[in-house]
């Protein structure tokens, strides 16, 4: 895994005169875990041509020496001063740093502790793009990822009865997860019953489910670093003719969706799919969000599958494809699976049924 590592620096090594700096400073935790493999809450990685440094503290300095095969040096104070001293050694002219995760009070610190002549260059995205074609180790780290997700499902919808707080089962999914190798949620768990499900990103509550209910659950784990995302829908007693038509319709279109993914298609394109199919049904204006997102180390990553993503999809990118109607006074329903493009079209990793369960 380390060369895999080291062969990810040696490629932003090689581009950094194509961004035009001498160096790039990486401050986001996903990407110097991409470039790195270390996992600490605090570190901070320069790449020059011929030279990459991880900087981090004390906590970490056992830590960072197993996960780490490129040069440490760990600083007792903070590490953006530290990062300045190996500019000013280093004769650094142009010092990319990615603006998004640069605090304007860390850029100011830079700034002043950098020599004279050293400038300060905003690189955007850079390496995000790059994550967007996942490894075979990452897929496979995605995988097994999406697989302990929906075993946790199964595990705690076996507990969901009315009477049941959202809290309650949102608590026992997360357990689940945990007991099943998680380090963690991607995301706060939601879990959403009745009229409260047509909150795209409802936080759950002591709301008891009552008979009659639908209960959006929307949960994803982190598992070796890397995220899975799904949302399934129960029903708690026979669904009436409208609970089943908006179903099917959403159904209808995440499987539009899905069939439209394969290399060389926009990321529009897979997004207008849904939009389409929900247009037919007259419940496009009750789809308020995109399509999906890219997955990874992070939960949301590039590209969107959204309106005006143009971005074209290549074989292993990782995404979900995750339409959802949401009425007022009704509810909502959502239907999500984690995929990954093939050289085809794509494969759905995500093993739990999309039938709505009805308990």
């Amino acid at each position: 895994m380390n060369n895999e590592f080291a062969l990810r620096r040696a490629g932003v090594s090689a581009g950094l005169d194509a961004h035009k700096v001498d160096a790039l400073l990486v401050r986001s935790p996903a990407n110097v875990r991409y470039l790195t493999g270390f996992t600490g809450s605090n570190g901070v990685l320069l790449i020059c041509p011929d030279y990459a440094l991880l900087l981090t503290d004390p906590r970490y300095a056992i830590q960072s020496r197993r996960e780490v095969s490129c040069k440490i040096r760990v600083s007792k104070g903070q590490l953006l001063p530290a990062v300045a001293g190996v500019v000013h050694k280093r004769r650094i002219r142009r010092l990319g740093f990615e603006p998004a995760h640069l605090s304007y009070e860390g850029y100011d610190l830079l700034r002043g502790k950098l020599p004279m002549k050293a400038s300060l260059e905003p690189v955007a995205g850079w390496l995000e793009e790059l994550r967007m074609v996942k490894a075979a180790s990452e897929i496979a780290l995605i995988r097994q990822s999406v697989a302990t997700n929906s075993k946790a499902f199964e595990r705690a919808v076996r507990r969901v009865r009315a009477g049941m707080r959202e809290q309650e089962l949102a608590a026992e999914i997360d357990y689940q997860m945990r007991r099943l190798g998680a380090e963690k949620t991607s995301f706060e768990t939601i879990v959403a019953a009745g009229e409260r499900s047509a909150l795209p990103h409802a936080h759950p509550t002591g709301a008891v489910f009552g008979n009659q209910q639908l209960v959006l659950i929307d949960m994803g784990a982190i598992q070796d670093g890397y995220a899975s995302d799904m949302t399934r829908m129960l029903f708690l007693g026979s669904p009436d003719a409208k609970v089943k038509q908006v179903y099917r319709a959403v159904l209808e279109a995440q499987l539009a969706a899905i069939d439209a993914v394969r290399p060389g298609v926009k990321a529009v394109d897979v997004d207008r799919e849904a939009r389409r199919v929900l247009q037919a049904h007259g419940l496009d204006r009750a789809f308020v969000h995109s399509t999906g997102h890219g997955l990874g180390l992070e939960v949301h990553e590039k590209p969107r599958i959204a309106k005006k993503d143009k971005t074209r999809l290549q074989k292993d990118m990782t995404i979900t494809i995750e339409p959802g109607v949401y009425l007022e006074g009704f509810g909502g329903i959502r239907i999500e699976d984690t995929v990954v493009v093939t050289e085809t079209g794509c494969e759905v990793l995500t093993p739990t049924s999309k039938e709505l369960r009805c308990l």
